[in-house]
């Protein structure tokens, strides 16, 4: 039922962005998602506004854009201590909306720690505009594993 979700081969993606290859679970029903790693360790996550993002105004849905905060900041944590985690407070702004067809990406940056916990600064926008701001809080659990090398 969600494998048009799938077909991705027509999405021209920006410059160094590379599929998530999300396909099950949650990622499955609201992907595809993307993401760019830079050399110096810094990430964005990003995903194209289809029409099964959006709500009835034609926007993307806010419950999208709140899942896709909530990975996108996430993953601060997966980047600086390759651990899994769980969210413990997710507070956003929504300040802008994006339309079908449109880029959005998202980062966040490591503002504070206590003991398992990472307090986080994020935003998510759709070229020059500012679609959401937020902070999150979340708690570190197990260590993830290495990724196998490509052959």
């Amino acid at each position: 039922m969600t494998d048009d979700l799938l077909e991705e081969a027509s999405v021209p993606l920006p410059e160094g962005y590379q599929s998530m290859n999300w396909f099950r679970g949650f990622g499955r029903q609201i992907g595809p998602l993307y993401e760019r790693i830079g050399a110096d360790g810094t990430y964005t996550r990003a995903f194209l506004v289809q029409e099964h993002h959006t709500n009835g105004m034609g926007n993307c849905h806010g419950g999208m854009l709140m899942a896709f905060a909530d990975m996108a900041f996430g993953h601060a944590i997966t980047m600086a201590t390759h651990r899994y985690w769980v969210t413990v407070r997710l507070l956003t702004d929504f300040l802008s909306s994006a339309k079908v067809g449109e880029w959005v990406e998202g980062s966040a940056e490591i503002i504070g720690t206590e003991e398992d916990f990472f307090t986080v600064q994020g935003r998510i926008w759709c070229g020059d505009r500012t679609i959401m701001t937020g902070t999150a809080v979340f708690k570190a659990l197990g260590e993830r594993p290495a990724k196998a090398e490509a052959k």
